[in-house]
């Protein structure tokens, strides 16, 4: 399959709110127990702007009347500390239909490829342990597990580890 990616726009929203209540009804890969709206969306994706932490949405390119397949977006490190602004914390999740497709690959690679006109140095993905196919996906793309964090959710009495992956794509050009 062939994907294009590009910066999300607000109409892509209910796209992006329905892939995510996706992946919140599953419990593999999302602490909210409830389905979001396209109101409540909103204020974070207005947080995101192409030339800091951006949120993309891609495209199936053999099918683009289908929509929008799955998105990636950028989001600050534990905080909006400055500090931590060379690295992004990077959140990925793909409309069931495209799971397993090389989607999830291709957004990843067009990010470790972007982050550095971004002033991204790191990336980082926080993943559920039990989520194997998220796990060896960030492996195969180059990240290491850098944190395990046991039993930090608890969703319908399910308690969940979380393991902290990350990539750094640089080193520092001046003394630390």
């Amino acid at each position: 399959m062939s994907y294009t990616f590009r910066d999300a726009t607000e109409a892509d929203l209910p796209r992006i709110v329905e892939i995510y209540n996706f992946a919140v009804a599953t419990r593999k890969c999302s602490c909210d127990l409830d389905p979001t709206t396209v109101d409540a969306r909103r204020i974070s994706f207005l947080e995101h702007s192409p030339n800091h932490r951006p949120l993309w949405v891609a495209e199936d390119s053999a099918r683009p009347d289908l929509g929008v397949a799955g998105y990636l977006g950028f989001f600050h490190f534990m905080n909006e500390r400055p500090g931590y602004f060379i690295t992004a914390d990077l959140a990925i999740y793909l409309h069931p239909q495209y799971q397993g497709k090389g989607l999830g690959t291709y957004l990843i690679t067009q990010a470790i490829e972007r982050a550095p006109s971004l002033g991204v140095e790191t990336l980082t993905a926080t993943i559920f342990a039990s989520n194997a196919s998220s796990v060896a996906l960030f492996k195969k793309m180059g990240f290491e597990q850098w944190g395990f964090m046991p039993r930090v959710a608890r969703l319908e009495g399910v308690e969940k580890d979380l393991v902290l992956v990350g990539r750094r794509l640089r080193e520092p050009t001046g003394a630390g």
